[in-house]
């Protein structure tokens, strides 16, 4: 049995996190392949070193001195090296990055220095090979990940390697220059990893036991996931669960490995398993809720619009043509209604009006500004009847106005749409219904 451990930036921000780090990885000897992050924060008004790298190299592509932001970072590994009590020394290291910085490197390489660094520590510390990310992580020249050259470059290159450490969080170009994957991208390269070795499971350790029902910062002391689907996962990180990178479930996805997100500073927690599917039936009707502010609806009306061929398509190619993305489009039979990010959409609203009514015409445009979205998600809902009506009657009782609902045909999830400023009460009314009556 195989298993890729990714270990998060507040799991690794100080040597006595380290530590912590390297008992769970030597209590499990099917623990071969780590992937590590950049040292996060040491405590709350601490700065994370990827930020610190980004402000060092600011300054040195502005052409200011920049020594002395550089010395901070490596007196930060440093601290870490000697409370681990290693012999390890990163001066030629930091003379290099030096020059590249000099040399205008780039902030793909300024941001990934950080796990690179990191994880030359962790390989000394635990005695594993180290695999430089650069080395086994290919994009494409338009900037896009490969993950089919990728995963042979990396299967072959980890083919007859015992235990390893890959750096997470960039790869690079066919040349060799650094480029990173977007922030959090850590969380990817353990699944890249995962699927490259075959791993029975991609083990995803941080500072929370796994996924909670809703934001604690809205419910107090939420009940925890304890299992939930790939499908269930993306509906729930891209309306705002952030426990997880929504992108690192599709390498491990295809391989069928589940995900085991567990938490560093208690081991002994089950955390939370992300799995393909399963015949577990989940402990509520729903899985979770999440949600975001900022929305706003451009609802158009006309006459007989369901009749007219083409309609709802010269609707969304006026946005298309203003660089403008949407969410929903709920529509009736003379109405349809779009949702799109407010900050998006503000600024260019006068040329979409103008672009619809001269594409689609229109009887009237309407826009109603700040409004939130917020997904009841649950495989459970499908063989459970009344869930919307429960939701409604939940809302109705909060005294929360609905503007829009939307189930999609999958019946793994329910869209609600309100006022910004009932966002909160919302999201409490549907916990307290599906959950807190259930305990």
């Amino acid at each position: 049995m195989r298993k890729v451990v990714k270990f998060g930036g507040s799991s690794l921000a100080s040597a006595e996190q380290f530590k912590k780090v390297g008992a769970i990885i030597q209590a499990d000897k099917e623990r071969k392949f780590v992937v590590p992050s950049a040292p996060g924060k040491r405590y709350s008004d601490d700065i994370k070193v990827t930020d610190m790298l980004y402000t060092c190299y600011d300054l040195a592509e502005a052409g200011k001195d920049f020594k002395e932001q550089l010395k901070a970072i490596q007196a930060r590994y440093q601290e870490i090296i000697d409370g681990l009590s290693l012999t390890l020394s990163l001066d030629d290291e930091f003379k290099t990055i030096e020059k590249n910085f000099k040399n205008k490197a780039g902030t793909n390489y300024a941001a990934s220095r950080g796990e690179y660094l990191n994880g030359i520590i962790m390989a000394n510390y635990l005695g594993f090979e180290f695999v430089d990310a650069a080395t086994v992580i290919l994009f494409d020249e338009n900037g896009e990940y490969d993950a089919e050259k990728t995963n042979e470059l990396m299967r072959a290159r980890l083919a007859n390697v015992d235990a390893a450490v890959i750096p997470g969080f960039y790869g690079a170009y066919a040349d060799g220059t650094v480029k990173t994957f977007s922030r959090g991208g850590s969380d990817i390269t353990g699944s890249i990893v995962a699927r490259a070795v075959k791993a029975d499971v991609y083990e995803n350790w941080t500072d929370v036991s796994g996924f909670l029902i809703a934001d604690p910062r809205i419910i107090y002391k939420p009940q925890g996931i304890e299992t939930i689907t790939y499908k269930e996962l993306r509906e729930l990180s891209y309306m705002g669960a952030t426990v997880l990178h929504e992108d690192a479930i599709f390498p491990v996805r295809r391989e069928g490995i589940p995900i085991n997100i567990r938490n560093t500073n208690a081991p002994e927690d089950n955390g939370t398993w992300i799995v393909e599917s399963t015949c577990q039936k989940p402990k509520f009707v729903i899985t979770g809720i999440a949600g975001k502010k900022g929305f706003c609806a451009v609802n158009i009306e006309k006459d007989m619009m369901n009749s007219e061929i083409g309609f709802g398509r010269k609707v969304l190619q006026a946005l298309e043509d203003n660089g403008i993305s949407f969410e929903h489009v709920p529509s009736g039979i003379d109405t349809m209604t779009v949702f799109v990010h407010q900050d998006e959409f503000m600024h260019k609203e006068q040329k979409v009006v103008s672009a619809i009514h001269r594409m689609a015409d229109p009887d009237a445009i309407d826009i109603e500004a700040d409004l939130a979205l917020i997904a009841v998600v649950g495989r459970g809902m499908k063989s459970t009847r009344g869930t919307a009506g429960r939701i409604f009657s939940a809302l109705a009782h909060a005294n929360v106005n609905v503007k829009m609902i939307d189930q999609g045909s999958s019946e793994l999830n329910i869209i609600i749409g309100v006022a910004n400023a009932d966002f909160e009460t919302a999201i409490k009314a549907i916990y307290d219904i599906f959950v807190l009556s259930q305990l």
